[in-house]
């Protein structure tokens, strides 16, 4: 249905651009066959009446479509209103005779318009095309056979089975043992992602190498990429600052404007009660009152504005960035405090065996063997990180006996009939098994797996997290931005948070945080009202600073549901890198914002005094009036590339 109605909007959008064309084409032709009989001295031309016959005849499939918005606009109490503006300048030109003008001022005013709604309909489409990718079928397995549904019929738990080269239609964990899967619709990366058993697989991801097999984890509606496509839908309706700013502004301005063009036509009629020797012709003030109308219609800045803040949102989108609204677009320009969550965020969040450190006599593959063996049925993160080293290295399992594991400690088993014990320093020494001082510290802290196998220590394996492979560019872009003060949080333990500090160039750190120890460092930054932070996290423990922070970014494609609803700003990608991007985006709008802005006042403003002196006909107030929109809605498109 979704789609269908997606068709049915186009489709609609295609006959009204259409039909607006032909009224443009009818209007143009006749206003030029008139400006011809003119110029041609035709005789029948020179009747007043044939004359207004035929510019009325022009002046209708361009003038009735924006008097009836202009109708319905009053009737909602909204009297100034760009419309109200054109109807009154344009049936004022007839009221004088100047018949081709007004017809000219209302066709180039709707050819405007449709220009401005053509690139706003562009806009819009684009970001729709650059997200919906989402499939229309999915194959799934029910009792032993493959069938053809629609997404929505598919329950969480149900296998479904993605070709090569298909798209995957639902979110869910993959049951190939490992899979590539090509993600740029959703992150914007280039190179395929190795995706292993069960880990998660989005909607949106195309299988490259393989037939992909899934678990489904959530129903078709709460899929990343409909949560994806529904945020970016949503963002639209959180205004800026500076969109809020023009849409006051233009409510007062409108009447300010039509205000000073009655008086420019009025007070030369006082002045001439005053001063009788003063010849004030009504035909010619009232032409400048027009003129001063019709170019301080506000339409630059009204279109050219919020287009210029969809059109960043939709750059920073194909770029695995999703802004929330035009509001957090420019929120992000005034940053100048960064504060990260560690794990997850800057780290991997998984485990890496680093080091092998053996007793003597030991091999080295017999080691990580025995461990892996013991491991092999846990679902530990540690468990399944030794188990993953020993495979990359080629390394076979052992069959094991009863695996007793105790909390905090470690566990015990059974390995070619003797007994193996794998833990930390304390489950050998329970078992009176001596552990040697080896440096249990690998650049700053690690987890440290000690093994003994039949009574005798083997050695121990040495584990720790990593730096995403990003993390240290994301931290020069931000300083390269001027951004100095970058602050690393995280429930680890300092040790651990000041070494990753150190690698990545960061000089506060701090660690052994809870939750509400994070909301705490936040609401004691904010103390000084100076500073404006963005607080970058992915997790649920994450949600209550992303919250407090004036900006908070949620690492979105493995981030947690709860992040990613409370944060200003969606992180798709997980690199930390992108926090850099969606700054320099956001700074990139503003300033063809201010452009726009400046652009549309000074034109407007030059051609307001001419027009107020005489110097300016209805024509050149036309032209600078759709002119300038238009070049503010070039330079608003210009974010798109």
């Amino acid at each position: 249905m979704a789609h269908c109605h997606e068709h049915h909007c186009h489709g609609g959008e295609a006959h009204g651009a259409a039909t607006a064309w032909i009224r443009i084409g009818l209007g143009a032709a006749l206003l030029l066959a008139g400006i011809g009989l003119e110029a041609a001295g035709a005789a029948f031309f020179r009747s007043t009446a044939v004359r207004l016959a035929w510019y009325l005849a022009a002046y209708l499939p361009v003038g009735l479509p924006v008097l009836a918005e202009a109708w319905e606009a009053m009737k909602k109490g909204d009297v100034f209103n760009e419309f109200t503006l054109m109807g009154i300048a344009t049936l004022g030109a007839f009221y004088i005779g100047q018949y081709p003008e007004g017809v000219a001022v209302m066709l180039f005013y709707s050819l405007g318009e449709l220009f401005q709604d053509k690139a706003v309909r562009r806009a819009r489409r684009s970001i729709r095309a650059l997200l919906d990718v989402r499939p229309e079928t999915a194959t799934v397995v029910r009792d032993g056979r493959e069938a053809t549904v629609h997404p929505r019929d598919v329950r969480p738990g149900e296998v479904i089975e993605v070709k090569a080269g298909g798209r995957v239609p639902l979110d869910g964990t993959l049951l190939n043992e490992a899979a590539a899967f090509d993600t740029a619709a959703l992150t914007g990366e280039s190179l395929p992602r190795t995706i292993r058993r069960g880990e998660e697989v989005l909607a949106g991801m195309i299988a490259t190498d393989c037939m992909a097999r899934l678990r489904v984890t959530r129903p078709f509606e709460q899929s990343a990429l409909s949560r994806i496509l529904q945020l970016v839908q949503e963002a639209s309706g959180r205004k800026a600052p500076a969109e809020l700013f023009i849409r006051r502004f233009a409510r007062l301005y409108t009447p300010a404007v039509t205000g000073l063009a009655a008086l420019i036509a009025v007070l030369p009629w006082l002045w001439s009660l005053l001063h009788p020797s003063f010849a004030y012709q009504s035909g010619e003030w009232l032409y400048r009152g027009l003129v001063f109308l019709v170019i301080s219609c506000p339409c630059a800045l009204v279109v050219s504005i919020p287009l210029s803040y969809f059109a960043g949102i939709g750059a920073a989108s194909r770029q695995g960035v999703l802004f929330k609204g035009g509001n957090y677009l420019d929120a992000v320009t005034r940053v100048d405090t960064v504060v990260f969550d560690k794990t997850g965020t800057l780290t991997r969040g998984v485990f890496e065996v680093q080091r092998c450190l053996c007793a003597e006599g030991v091999d080295e593959a017999r080691l990580v063997q025995a461990v892996a063996s013991a491991e092999q049925g846990s679902t530990h993160p540690i468990a399944r990180a030794i188990v993953t080293h020993a495979r990359q290295r080629g390394i076979t399992l052992r069959p094991v006996g009863e695996v007793k594991e105790t909390a905090g400690y470690g566990l015990e088993t059974e390995l070619d009939g003797q007994p193996l014990v794998a833990g930390n320093r304390r489950m050998l020494e329970r078992q009176g098994i001596a552990c040697p001082e080896h440096d249990g510290t690998l650049d700053g802290g690690t987890t440290v797996v000690h093994a003994a196998l039949g009574g005798r220590y083997l050695g121990c394996l040495l584990l720790a997290d990593t730096l995403k492979d990003d993390a240290r560019q994301a931290i020069r872009s931000l300083k390269a931005l001027g951004i100095e003060n970058i602050q690393v949080l995280s429930g680890d333990k300092q040790e651990i948070v000041t070494n990753f500090a150190r690698l990545l160039g960061i000089e506060q750190a701090y660690g052994d945080l809870l939750p509400e120890g994070k909301v705490e460092h936040i609401g004691r930054l904010k103390q000084d009202p100076a500073r404006c932070i963005a607080f970058v996290g992915d997790g649920i423990n994450d949600a209550p600073a992303l919250a407090l922070s004036h900006v908070g970014i949620a690492m979105g494609g493995l981030g947690s549901d709860a992040a990613i609803e409370t944060a200003d700003v969606v992180i798709q990608t997980d690199q930390p890198s992108k926090i850099a991007t969606a700054i320099r985006t956001g700074r990139r709008t503003r300033a063809i914002v201010r452009q726009n802005i400046a652009l549309a006042l000074g034109i407007k403003l030059a051609v307001l005094a001419l027009g107020a002196c005489g110097l300016a006909s209805l024509w050149a107030a036309v032209f600078a009036d759709v002119g300038t929109a238009l070049l503010a809605i070039l330079n608003a498109m210009r974010l798109r590339s």
